[in-house]
């Protein structure tokens, strides 16, 4: 037997056996390998519990536009998962998962709010934010104290930048990050009696907190055309304003989505950067490739790696039948490396152009947040690169974890300086 068919076998032998609810922690530290026999063996991959496994491009693309079939309700599959309870309030009445006409009524007062113009503006003060943050890593560095680019930097942007957003008061935002990793961690798919506790008081707390926050902005308004939080409460009129449970935990959801991801956007990115030195410089004797460069980390190392929907009536994809009631998992990271899609697809290229990946998913429920996680992404790496471009690791770098948010804890560097 050749090098070549044993490795077919062997990975036809992965693609059979791959289980969602049983990850080995190989596949924690680089599902690829992974994701490629599964998109080469079984793209349409049956599941233990019934659903299915997609990988091809593709397929996901059909499915993120049939959103009659393929539904983002998860009233059904959400309710034996946490119950009645905190965390099934949240995800049920967040934009993400729900379909029209909530989705679309929700969509629409968000859109309102995050205009070109409102991002635009945001520009400056993340500019500003950054450079203070470099400031203060070179002075960490020049203690002789280890910067670490997810404490020290890719946590703190999106934070504040959300923050502004909702304009929610900069000595509050502390137990932000927290709730965000505890509500979101609950969408892995394994969680555990404390991941579920976790997050049920993440939720609790974060509703109490952000009642306080609108109930100081109903009596303080601020701009709407500035302060996101002031135009959800005015909504778009007199017909379309939304509920407080609605505000309350789409609130909690733009703070979470925009935190969580944007975080690991930065995080792998930078990774990238220091595992690929040829791309680093190429970065730096051209800065205009960021925009490329960035929509590159995107694809390469999706934050979001996992998304799914659920069968409304008996379909097929790819000639596998498929019943109504069944959970259709869509893996965002193996089909941003399909190759019917990207000409060599494990290149990490900067100035990879087109780019037509699904990092933020498509159809409907593409995420309401693209032009703003980009600019973080652009501002926090450009920027990064023009004050040190002889950046290197100092340590070895810790993966978080999760299958379906990919980042890290930790990624030590010594600045170069």
């Amino acid at each position: 037997m050749t090098i070549a068919s044993r490795t077919a076998a062997s990975d036809a032998q992965i693609a059979d056996k791959f289980d969602l609810r049983a990850l080995s922690p190989e596949f924690y530290d680089d599902p690829y390998p992974t994701y490629r026999a599964l998109r080469e063996h079984a793209p349409v991959h049956r599941l233990p519990d019934g659903g299915v496994f997609l990988t091809r491009l593709s397929d996901m693309e059909r499915v993120y536009k049939d959103t009659s079939v393929f539904s983002s309700d998860k009233k059904i599959e959400f309710l034996p998962k946490f119950g009645r309870t905190p965390l099934y309030e949240h995800h049920t009445a967040s934009l993400i998962f729900n379909d029209p006409p909530l989705h679309t009524h929700v969509r629409k007062i968000i859109n309102g709010a995050l205009t070109p113009r409102t991002i635009a503006a945001l520009e400056g003060d993340l500019v500003h934010l950054v450079d203070s943050l470099l400031d203060a890593m070179e002075t960490k560095a020049r203690a002789g104290r280890t910067v670490d680019l997810i404490d020290d930097y890719a946590i703190a942007i999106p934070v504040e930048v959300i923050g502004n957003l909702l304009n929610v008061p900069r000595d509050e935002r502390g137990p932000l990050r927290d709730w965000s990793l505890a509500i979101l961690g609950a969408l892995e798919p394994v969680v555990t009696p404390e991941m579920a506790e976790t997050g049920n008081r993440a939720v609790t707390d974060f509703v109490a907190y952000l009642k306080t926050l609108v109930s100081r902005r109903r009596e303080k308004p601020g701009d709407p055309e500035r302060d996101v939080l002031t135009r959800l409460i005015v909504g778009e009129g007199a017909n379309e304003k939304l509920t407080e449970v609605e505000l309350l935990q789409n609130c909690i959801f733009i703070l979470n989505a925009g935190h969580e991801t944007t975080t690991n956007l930065i995080g792998n990115g930078l990774a990238l950067l220091l595992n690929h030195p040829e791309s680093t410089r190429r970065l730096i004797a051209d800065p205009g490739l960021v925009r490329t460069a960035v929509d590159e980390m995107l694809r390469f190392d999706s934050p979001v790696q996992l998304g799914n929907r659920f069968t409304t009536a008996d379909t097929e994809i790819a000639g596998v039948k498929i019943a109504g009631g069944m959970s259709v998992n869509l893996c965002i990271g193996a089909a941003n490396r399909d190759p019917a899609h990207f000409a060599d697809p494990d290149l990490f290229d900067v100035s990879r152009s087109p780019n037509r990946h699904v990092a933020f998913a498509s159809g409907p429920h593409q995420c309401i947040g693209v032009a703003l996680a980009r600019l973080e992404g652009r501002v926090s790496v450009s920027r990064f690169l023009d004050r040190f471009p002889n950046f290197r690791a100092a340590g070895p770098a810790v993966r978080a974890g999760r299958a379906r948010f990919r980042g890290f804890t930790s990624l030590p560097v010594d600045l170069g300086i």
